[in-house]
């Protein structure tokens, strides 16, 4: 594997890294905290001719979705007057600035090896850092409603401000730095405040609804992924590959299907609560996410990728299955199973 460019372990098109499918969710994942969300633009499709086109207006292609959505988000927060999301402009801005990079060091321009691959994942993980933040402990909170002998998730306080600080500065060092010893403390000691600011969201008690409980697993895949990723940069024996891809299938992944399923009942007017089929497509995804790491590692690597694969499209093609009707008008409150 190609452990220059880590972002080549995780989506390529093209020969080169890309955001891809993480960069297609973040309109529905910023949608989720900024009101009257509009917009739906699709980045990827220019992608299937680029190889056609004159470089300069395949790059202008693929950079007016950051600079639409940054536009978009800009002019909700000015209209819901809501400037405490702002600061989600600057995580999108930033993933734009990654593709330029990677569609200029692809052409042969003189830029830093990966640093736009690493760029772009570290805008992706930040985003999901602070959204799920927000999402998880709300939610978490209004199910133990129903439990008044559980105390609720504390508010945001200092432990996540801390928490937030280091791994965002972590992340960024890595992309810039990807080899600094500083970069792997600052990954283990934001690691570790995750850790401890999971912890605090009470995840343990909603065991009994998946629909909930996948979005502490998908937050934890982000605590696993940094943790791998500083003893990675500190040579501590974990491969890369493994690292990336607990941050990219493991969270990035497992965060994209427990948004979708959730946002899909919600707003398509079903009960917030996990049906056989939706708890089968969560087993899929955490099992591909956890086949992929351990194939890092070497043990029966091409077995493990393979299955890793299978589960992977086994668990995004049953959502389509499974969640795909209930987006059409035809669709019945029924669900589906």
């Amino acid at each position: 594997a190609d452990t220059t460019h880590p972002g080549r372990h995780h989506s390529g098109i093209g020969g080169r890294h890309n955001p891809g499918m993480p960069g297609d969710m973040i309109p529905e994942s910023v949608g989720e905290i900024i009101p009257e969300w509009v917009g739906d633009m699709d980045r990827n499709q220019h992608c299937l001719i680029s190889g056609l086109m004159p470089l300069a207006l395949s790059i202008g292609l693929d950079l007016a979705f950051p600079l639409a959505l940054v536009g978009v988000v800009g002019r909700e927060i000015t209209l819901a007057k809501t400037w405490k999301n702002l600061p989600m402009i600057a995580p999108v801005t930033v993933m734009g600035i990654a593709n330029l990079l990677m569609h200029l060091e692809a052409a042969g321009y003189s830029v830093s090896p990966g640093l736009g691959s690493r760029l772009s994942l570290a805008a992706i993980l930040i985003l999901i850092s602070v959204i799920g933040g927000r999402i998880i402990p709300n939610f978490t909170r209004n199910w133990l409603m129903n439990s008044p002998q559980v105390p609720p998730p504390p508010l945001l306080g200092r432990v996540d401000k801390a928490a937030l600080a280091i791994l965002h500065v972590g992340l960024m060092t890595w992309a810039f730095a990807p080899n600094a010893k500083a970069t792997a403390g600052l990954l283990a000691l934001g690691a570790l405040l995750h850790g401890i600011r999971l912890s605090r969201w009470r995840g343990w008690f909603t065991r009994s609804e998946p629909l909930l409980l996948v979005l502490h697993v998908g937050y934890g895949w982000l605590v696993a992924g940094a943790a791998l990723l500083a003893l990675s940069v500190a040579d501590f024996g974990v491969p890369l590959p493994s690292a990336i891809h607990a941050l990219t299938a493991g969270c990035i992944g497992t965060m994209i299907l427990a948004v979708m399923t959730r946002a899909t009942r919600g707003h398509s007017g079903r009960p917030l609560k996990a049906d056989r089929m939706t708890v089968i497509i969560y087993t899929l995804v955490t099992a591909a996410a956890a086949a992929r790491v351990v194939a890092g590692f070497g043990f029966a690597p091409l077995p493990l990728l393979g299955a890793s694969a299978i589960l992977w499209i086994g668990a995004f093609g049953l959502f389509v299955l499974s969640y795909g009707p209930m987006l059409l008008p035809v669709s019945k409150p029924d669900d589906i199973s």
